[in-house]
């Protein structure tokens, strides 16, 4: 059986795969303890301005991290090109986001730490930030966005089912942060047409 390929919306220049509206989603962060900072093969993707503001709060977050961590950022910086040839966070033992650090059990992000803390201006990557939805420059300005499924996620997925919660609704907050206010308004009118050529 093929899957059906969702259908792709339009919100002021940016294409939209239909599941960022009707996937749940809502992080369940007492049953995941954080782990997409510790899974994957490569780094969060980053811009360079992203870069930047690493470096600045670089000497603030510095005592959070890892030995290992320090060790690494030390040799390559706080970013590489990965096998994709994208700018990507730097990362220890081939998965572990080098700006890990821990809470018990729960892996926290040392860069939003500070930053809900008061001690610096940059947050996190807006990748991290917009997970599960995932970021395409095709060039010429054109820009799309995904969601991506992760099988770590799983309990993010029941959690979104249970309260209703569309990714979309999840992520207002970072997707203002990178797209703005008139934008997201935008994108909460298309989806609520989409939802009711739907019905």
């Amino acid at each position: 059986m093929v899957n059906e390929i969702p259908p792709i919306l339009e919100v002021s220049g940016v294409l939209i795969s239909s599941e960022i509206l009707t996937e749940k989603f809502c992080c369940d962060y007492e049953k995941c303890k954080g782990i997409c900072c510790v899974e994957g093969d490569a780094g969060a993707p980053v811009t360079l301005d992203e870069v930047a503001g690493i470096e600045d709060s670089l000497d603030t977050v510095w005592g959070d991290l890892s030995a290992s961590a320090q060790s690494v950022i030390d040799k390559q910086g706080v970013a590489y090109i990965d096998k994709d040839a994208d700018l990507v966070t730097s990362i220890v033992r081939g998965k572990d986001c080098v700006f890990t650090c821990y809470d018990g059990d729960h892996c926290l992000c040392a860069l939003e730490k500070a930053f809900r803390s008061g001690k610096t201006k940059f947050c996190k990557p807006i990748s991290c930030a917009l997970y599960p939805i995932r970021e395409k420059n095709f060039g010429n300005g054109l820009i799309g966005l995904n969601y991506n499924r992760w099988a770590i996620c799983k309990d993010a997925i029941e959690k979104g089912k249970a309260l209703n919660l569309p990714v979309y609704k999840f992520l207002k907050e970072p997707l203002i942060r990178r797209f703005g206010n008139a934008w997201y308004d935008e994108l909460c009118e298309v989806a609520r047409l989409f939802e009711e050529e739907k019905d």
